[in-house]
């Protein structure tokens, strides 16, 4: 048998310690989407690049790493992004049942106006040029590649103590054009970002009575859609 090359690049992929596995559950299942509870206190520029480097290690379908982070704090251009928002958000209310927009109306969407931070995460479908290991019979896979990174971002600031919000109440052309994003670029998440120091036991959407959390049992299948 031939030696693996490659073998010095390898390390050990054991499970970790209990109180590290615990850790990594616990902010799992504590992280929040947070709209209006953001502290106003700026946030290091240290932490920042560590929540941006959480993000940048996410996963990537044929390590394209299609990710760009457009880092927001310019408070005349958030109020732009917020006066976009909203004119959006009166727009959602309306597509819902009369009996479930007081509901929507009372939730309080003011992230973008109170987080110090604003990240407007974008997805480079050119990166790693025409042809990409993994997704030659699915194009989305960059999108969904970026989204990991979001997901990384959140969890890595939950650990931190700082909360995030993800917005997605916008018209696209209204971000491209205040943020100067070229028409190639997809735009897949606003994140608000900021101290909090408190966060909801559940998820507010459950707390406030619009959705409850799935049972997990009601979700699995085995071997074929729709069997137990």
């Amino acid at each position: 048998m031939q030696p693996d090359p490659f073998a010095h690049a390898l390390i050990s992929a054991g499970e970790f310690p209990e109180c590290d596995r615990a850790a990594v559950y616990r902010v799992i299942e504590t992280r929040r989407d947070v709209r209006d509870q953001f502290l106003p206190d700026p946030l290091p520029d240290d932490l920042v690049m560590r929540l941006l480097g959480a993000a940048h290690s996410a996963p990537s379908v044929g390590f394209m790493q299609p990710w760009n982070f457009i880092l927001v704090r310019d408070p005349e251009i958030r109020q732009a992004a917020w006066s976009a928002f909203s004119r959006a958000n009166d727009e959602a209310a309306e597509m819902f049942p009369e009996e479930r927009r007081d509901i929507y109306r009372s939730l309080k969407l003011e992230g973008i106006r109170k987080a110090p931070l604003s990240i407007c995460v974008t997805c480079d479908p050119d990166r790693a040029g025409p042809v990409v290991i993994g997704r030659t019979h699915d194009p989305r896979m960059d999108v969904y590649s970026t989204v990991c990174a979001v997901q990384n971002l959140w969890l890595a600031a939950r650990a931190e103590g700082v909360g995030v919000g993800w917005v997605s109440i916008f018209h696209e052309e209204d971000l491209r054009a205040l943020l100067g994003i070229p028409e190639r670029i997809r735009i897949v998440a606003w994140l608000c970002v900021g101290y909090v120091d408190q966060l909801y036991r559940e998820p507010e959407l459950a707390v406030k009575g619009w959705r409850e959390r799935l049972p997990l049992e009601d979700l699995v299948f085995t071997d074929r859609w729709g069997e137990c």
